[in-house]
């Protein structure tokens, strides 16, 4: 038998990883940067110490219902974001997706696709989930042609759910089917 991809976390640029203890030093940039929070996330932005992302559990990153990977460039091994998978409920093969590039020369350069395209490959053929959804706000627009480009389509949204700098935004809900991906990549 001969396995379709050898190359189960390798892409075009980018490669998936675990995390190592000495990756909270890079990663205590991100947390500074006010962009990258404000579009991580819909909660409050704030900065994180070394201490916290040193901690074993957020280095680790796996539970029952989630994992994530550190993202790491082919060219330098740089780490540049992360991707994950949680709230995975096994039993209706649903998982939901967030990602970050958080280094931002690293950003606008198709990074993040090739990262999503190989975390969408991880979840259908290795998980084998059938859906994979996530959510983004509204003014996040590079992150929504990213998705777009490799198969998620808006579901629905909540209007006016985030609010920032005395402005309101949408929360998009996207998904993306099993058999959707596989026709996008074949």
């Amino acid at each position: 038998m001969t396995l379709k991809y050898t190359q189960l976390f390798r892409g075009d640029l980018v490669r998936l990883t675990s995390f190592q203890i000495d990756d909270a030093h890079e990663m205590v940039h991100w947390y500074e940067d006010a962009d990258f929070l404000r579009k991580l996330d819909t909660d409050l932005a704030f900065p994180r110490t070394l201490q916290e992302l040193q901690e074993k559990d957020q280095l680790q990153c796996r539970s029952p219902h989630g994992i994530q990977f550190g993202i790491r460039t082919l060219e330098s091994n740089e780490l540049i974001g992360f991707v994950a998978l949680h709230g995975i409920e096994w039993n209706n093969q649903t998982g939901m997706l967030a990602i970050g590039i958080g280094d931002p020369q690293y950003r606008h350069k198709g990074y993040g696709t090739d990262a999503l395209r190989l975390i969408l490959r991880y979840a259908f053929h290795e998980l084998n989930l059938n859906r994979v959804g996530l959510d983004v706000i509204q003014y996040n627009e590079s992150a929504i042609r990213a998705y777009e480009k490799v198969g998620f389509i808006i579901e629905g949204r909540i209007r006016s759910a985030v609010l920032r700098d005395g402005n309101s935004y949408d929360r998009i809900f996207m998904g993306i089917l099993r058999d959707e991906w596989e026709g996008t990549t074949a």
